[in-house]
């Protein structure tokens, strides 16, 4: 199995390829350049690996829920190889390729993404028996003091939204974190490995679409000046 993968919904590109049992891959945390670096991420793996396009069986792409452009990357970026090729596009979240940094164990994880005026893209996962995770509710957009709670014991947060907001979540949550790392990213080798058993669900690249949360990208000046 030959799997590409692509990661752009944050401030890190990242581009991973599994071929067979190797694996290679990019990662650049380089705001807006996602769109000069992604493409020859991929050119570079490929020939790392010596692997043509051709050689390709999917595309893996992290479907946000993320920054908009990001998102949209990523997505129009798979959908143009998956077409090109006549492969299927296999869809993973954002945030489930965040939550599989945690650290192992049978605990709670919340995975936090800053999503800017003033509010966190938010899920909440565990650790599966094959070590990869599985959502335990529906992904969120909102203030981090209103993050919906799955735990009120200790739980594993990882996101940049813990770094912005680490006092807020700390406060809606009641109890430490056993485990809290703000300065991760989803990454395309998460993407990959959570995509890996789900090839077999893989969809035309048409029907692979991006996951946003919200349709609004910017405060309005009312709202800016309402936020100083």
């Amino acid at each position: 199995m030959n799997l590409l993968a692509l990661e752009t919904a944050t401030e890190s590109c990242s581009v991973a390829l599994l071929a067979g049992e190797r694996l290679f891959a990019r990662s650049e945390l380089a705001p807006r350049r996602h769109a000069e670096l992604l493409l020859p991420m991929c050119e570079e793996v490929l020939a790392e690996a010596g692997l043509a396009r051709r050689g390709l069986d999917a595309i893996a792409v992290g479907c946000g829920p993320g920054a908009f452009t990001g998102v949209r990357l990523a997505i129009s970026a798979a959908q143009g190889i998956a077409f090109a090729l006549g492969i299927p596009v296999v869809p993973v979240s954002s945030l489930a390729a965040l939550a599989l940094q945690a650290p192992d164990g049978d605990v709670p994880i919340l995975a936090v993404v800053d999503a800017r005026m003033g509010e966190i893209y938010a899920g909440w996962f565990r650790r599966g028996a094959d070590g990869l995770v599985e959502p335990l509710g529906a992904e969120t957009v909102g203030p981090a003091a209103d993050v919906p709670l799955a735990t009120h014991a200790a739980c594993h947060v990882v996101g940049s939204g813990w770094s912005t907001y680490h006092e807020v979540l700390r406060s809606r949550l009641g109890v430490e974190p056993a485990w809290a790392e703000g300065d991760r990213y989803p990454q395309a080798v998460d993407v990959a490995r959570l995509a890996l058993p789900r090839v077999g669900e893989g969809v035309a690249p048409e029907h692979a679409l991006p996951v946003y949360l919200r349709d609004k990208v910017a405060l309005t000046l009312d709202e800016q000046r309402r936020n100083r």
